[in-house]
Parts: C-alpha cells; structure tokens; sequence
C-alpha cells in the first residue's frame, strides 16, 4: 500500500477499520459497490464529453479517464463544505471523478463542454473539466500546468494561521511537476515551525503531452523529490481503487493529525490520449482500472456482470438524453462578455452574492 508513510510512524486511522474488510485492503460490500458506480459514472461521463466533442458540440476536451480508481476514494474522504474548517481543493483538468465523488451533478460538465450560459462553472466562459464549486471549497481550477501547486499554499498557511480543522489537497500530474510552482510547493509548505496542512497528490501517468517520463525525470520516484523537505511520502498503485482508499486515508489522517505536508505520488493510466488534440482514441496498452475492479466484484460475488453491464447501459442512455436537452441550452448573450470576471460589487451573478453558484 504505503512505501515510506511509515518512515513518521504513521498509523493508519481507526476510520481505516471501517473502509477494510481484511488486511488486503478489500473494501467493504456496500462500499465497493459505491466506489465501483462512481467510477463508472465518471467514466461514461468521460466518453460522452468525447463524443460531444466529435459531435461538434464542444470546442477541446481533456479528462480523466484512468484515474478514477485514485480520484474516486479521493472525492468520497474529503470534509466538503466552505470555510477554513474544511478542506480545501486545488485539482487540475483531470480530476472530474473527484468532484463527482463529491456531489456534483454530471450534466453540468456537459454544459461546461456545449459552453451554455448554465454551466455553473464558469457560465460558458471555460472549457472542458475546469470546476469550481465555493460551497465545497472547490478552488477555481486553471488552464496554466501545475500552478494549482503555487496557489494551495495560500490556504493552507491560512489554516495554519487559524489553527483550523480543515486540510488543502492540491493535486496535478507528473510532468508538471517540472515546473517551478512544484518546487515552491515544497519548499513553504516544509519550512520548520510553520509546516502546512497540505497533502500533495501527483498523478503520475507517465507522460506530459507526448513525452514520456522515462528521460525526463533523474529520480526514480518523484515522491522522493520530497523527502529532502522532510515531507512525508507515499507511492501507490493508482489503478486498485483499494489500495487508493487505504493509502489516502492514512494520508488524510496524518495531515489531519499532524498538519504536517504528505506527498502522495499514484502511478495511473491515460486511456484516451493527452487530449482531443492527439485524437482522444482509446490507447489499448494501458491498464484500465475499471475492467480489473470489475473482474474482482464479479469474483467476490459483490456485483454480477449482467448487474455491471445494466448499469453501464443506463448511465450511458441518461447521459446521452441528458446531452440532447444541453444542445438546446442558450449560450452567454453578447452583452453579458464583462459579467462574472470580477467578483465586485457590479458581479454578484444571481444577487445571492456568489456569481458562480446558479
């Protein structure tokens, strides 16, 4: 599960009990079967967000499809609510499935992709997978690689400074860890005395755009970047929902408990490409996380196949009726181009003083 967590004497939580069924990391029944809907759901979502873009219904797409056997666990442990009492969420473009996880409704990312005026995201102002969701602490999330890393140390130092209960989770992928805002990451967030409640998670799907891992990075891991900080550390496979739960939930709890940072590198998949710019096709080589959990409820009698495929049909047909009803959504008006880019007095979007939430 865990390489180097225990390096701190880490113990995993008493919560852990709850989410294991045996010291193989099994998840529960019941939670299994959650666990195992939410992926799926995230990934039919990812095929049609792909299917619209082909259709002509969205301008570009970028996703995550392959990660949600890490993004999933991450979404279902987090303390959603607003304030710094709860945690706070830094994510990138590929972290739909946390969201999901979350509460969110699947349909508005089809509004972000159509760009409708009622996508709640950004009201048609932003491509696909860019959320934010203030009620949940869901910063914005930027097209710009990897500066999520830079930005999460604000408010982390702020629930430092407030001696809060909440944590700030600032995730993003492998090849952006080259870029400058990684490195400030660790450095703030590891100063001694003022250590940060953060917990780093890198997805590493071994490639940035078309260059793969091998060549570009000197380390063997780019957990062990951190551990010249004295950062905690943990590898895991990105691709075992169980393992994922298990090793985030000893991660969140020392962050919790010692508001201290944690870096969590899971090695995933990338299963349609970089993006609609490299054809967003199916790359068969790669582990698919879906079809190995699959196999393991099918043979632990958790979920029948016929029961997986039922539900497979009707998220799709959901999704596909749900996109029909987008394409007759309206678009921004053009006299509204100025609307919601600064949150001021002349911005308060529905009057409820949040120009983001409908």
């Amino acid at each position: 599960m865990i390489s180097s967590l225990a390096s701190g004497g880490i113990g995993v939580p008493s919560t852990a009990a709850e989410l294991k069924s045996s010291e193989r990391n099994e998840l529960v029944p019941d939670l299994a079967r959650k666990v195992h809907e939410l992926m799926l759901k995230a990934r039919v979502l990812e095929e049609r967000l792909i299917a619209m873009y082909k259709q002509g219904d969205g301008y570009f797409w970028i996703g995550g499809p392959g990660e949600e056997a890490l993004n999933v666990p991450l979404g279902l442990l987090v303390n959603k609510g607003q304030g710094l009492d709860h945690d706070y969420l830094h994510l990138h473009y590929r972290s739909n499935a946390t969201v999901l996880a979350m509460g969110a409704d699947p349909v508005d990312w089809l509004r972000q992709m159509k760009s409708t005026a009622t996508d709640p995201y950004s009201r048609g102002r932003n491509f696909a997978g860019h959320t934010t969701i203030r009620k949940w602490n869901v910063v914005p999330i930027n097209s710009p690689i990897e500066v999520q890393f830079s930005v999460a140390i604000g408010t982390a130092e702020a629930q430092r400074k407030a001696k809060s209960k909440g944590i700030t989770i600032v995730q993003g992928g492998d090849a952006g860890t080259a870029e400058g805002d990684f490195a400030t990451c660790l450095v703030w967030s590891s100063r001694k005395g003022s250590e940060l409640p953060l917990l780093i998670v890198v997805a590493n799907n071994q490639y940035g755009i078309s260059t793969p891992f091998e060549g570009q990075h000197g380390e063997a891991h780019i957990a062990d970047r951190a551990k010249a900080f004295g950062i905690q550390t943990a590898l895991v496979d990105g691709n075992d929902p169980e393992m994922c739960t298990a090793a985030l939930t000893e991660a969140f709890h020392y962050v919790r408990t010692q508001r201290k940072p944690c870096l969590l590198e899971a090695t995933v998949s990338r299963l349609y490409g970089h993006s609609s710019a490299t054809g967003a096709k199916l790359v068969r080589s790669e582990v698919d996380c879906m079809d190995h959990f699959e196999q393991k409820l099918e043979e632990r009698k958790i979920l029948t196949r016929a029961q997986m495929n039922e539900m497979r049909a009707r998220f799709t047909a959901e999704l596909l009726e749900a996109s029909l009803r987008v394409r007759e959504e309206p678009p921004p008006l053009p006299h509204t181009i100025w609307d919601y880019v600064l949150a001021d007095k002349n911005n308060v979007g529905n009057g409820k003083g949040d120009p983001w939430q409908p």
